[in-house]
């Protein structure tokens, strides 16, 4: 890694030398990630999270691709999302579902049900065959202020949503559930109560990663409208009319 700040009283970030994309196939892609062992709190986490890094295990990292620019962050504004008629199913579907918060650490069950996920979702991808030490790695970290969701059916462990929590919203980190139960659409569940939380918890946004419109996987970011997209370092709100516009503009 290339580091960009070399004064030691401020934080270092490092560029990354080019390697394959993990999203798009013919891409090549770059990532600038924040010193590792600079001391880390939530202020300190928020804003970063607020100019478009994003949290991988210990690492605050963002892209920073220099002939490519897929990666957009977005966020939802809670308090104005409105469901549309499908979450509105999705929703009324899973009131079966109990939840359950509790603070970020390993845990078997949690384990399982992620090799499993990994394993119908992303097979020969890398991440099915994650060992436990993988997963740690992956989704937990020492200094942030992070939080599992537990969903269960009749005490069953279906989903679960690693979440962080930050100055004034939620960043949802990473969501696995039974792939068994497909027809209960839970990663969409999942989110629209993450969102119904961060209303609860009086936060303004739930930070949903990045958008990448020519990524199957990434597109369904920008179903939860109004959406905010992090676009030439400002914040800028779309609805389902507008967002259109721009995401036809964009490519």
């Amino acid at each position: 890694m290339t580091p960009v700040d070399d004064q030691s009283h401020k934080l270092r970030f490092f560029i990354t030398s080019p390697h394959s994309c993990n999203y798009l196939e013919d891409r090549e892609a770059t990532s600038v990630f924040a010193d590792p062992y600079f001391p880390k709190d939530k202020a300190l986490y928020s804003r970063l999270v607020t100019n478009g890094f994003r949290r991988s295990g210990e690492h605050l990292y963002k892209p920073h691709c220099a002939t490519c620019s897929e990666c957009v962050p977005v966020r939802v504004p809670v308090n104005e999302f409105k469901m549309r008629r499908n979450q509105k199913r999705t929703w009324k579907l899973n009131q079966d579902l109990s939840i359950e918060k509790s603070k970020a650490t390993f845990k078997e069950e949690h384990f399982l049900l992620y090799q499993k996920y990994q394993s119908a979702r992303h097979p020969n991808g890398g991440m099915d065959n994650s060992s436990k030490d993988d997963y740690i790695e992956f989704l937990l970290a020492s200094w942030s202020d992070s939080y599992l969701y537990e969903f269960r059916l009749e005490g069953e462990l279906v989903a679960v949503s690693v979440v962080d929590e930050l100055e004034d919203a939620y960043s949802a980190i990473y969501t696995f559930f039974d792939t068994d139960l497909q027809q209960r659409s839970l990663g969409k569940f999942a989110i629209l109560a993450l969102i119904e939380q961060s209303k609860r918890d009086g936060f303004s946004s739930l930070y949903l990663g990045y958008w990448i419109s020519s990524c199957d996987k990434m597109k369904y970011k920008v179903d939860y409208q109004p959406i905010e997209c992090l676009i030439d370092e400002e914040w800028k709100k779309f609805n389902s009319l507008t967002f259109n516009d721009f995401a036809v503009a964009k490519n």
